[in-house]
């Protein structure tokens, strides 16, 4: 039996519009394209090791990415007018350190591309100081 690794690659819809799809994703979420072919209209953004292939012919997908700063990042995503489906919500308290170190809470908040993939954007707090 193989011994199966971490996640190569995630492949995400690029709608029928991928310079849009990717400007969204440089524009507001600082991603720049690691490589782009054109033909066939594909287009790579590295999430750390991770590649996020951006096709038209796959449907949307939903991708979970770590983020520093997602209370700021809310309002000013919101200023320039990006609409999210959740704010920032407190999604998990990690009592355990199943997840990550034990006490951390999990937050979350979600938007939708161009080509309607959703984008959950996660930001783990450390417990509060006694």
């Amino acid at each position: 039996m193989p011994a199966i690794g971490a996640v190569r690659q995630v492949a995400l819809s690029a709608g029928r519009d991928l310079d849009s799809t990717l400007a969204f994703w440089r524009d507001v979420l600082g991603m720049g394209v690691h490589a782009r072919y054109d033909p066939p209209g594909i287009a790579f953004i590295m999430a750390g090791d991770v590649r996020l292939l951006f096709t038209d012919g796959v449907p949307a997908g939903t991708v979970y990415l770590d983020i520093a700063g997602l209370e700021p990042f809310h309002a000013e995503a919101k200023a320039m007018g990006v609409p999210f489906t959740a704010p920032p919500t407190l999604v998990h308290h990690d009592t355990e350190g199943q997840f990550g170190p034990a006490g951390e809470s999990e937050w979350m908040a979600f938007i939708k591309d161009p080509a309607g993939n959703t984008i959950g954007l996660v930001e783990r707090h450390p417990p509060p100081e006694e």
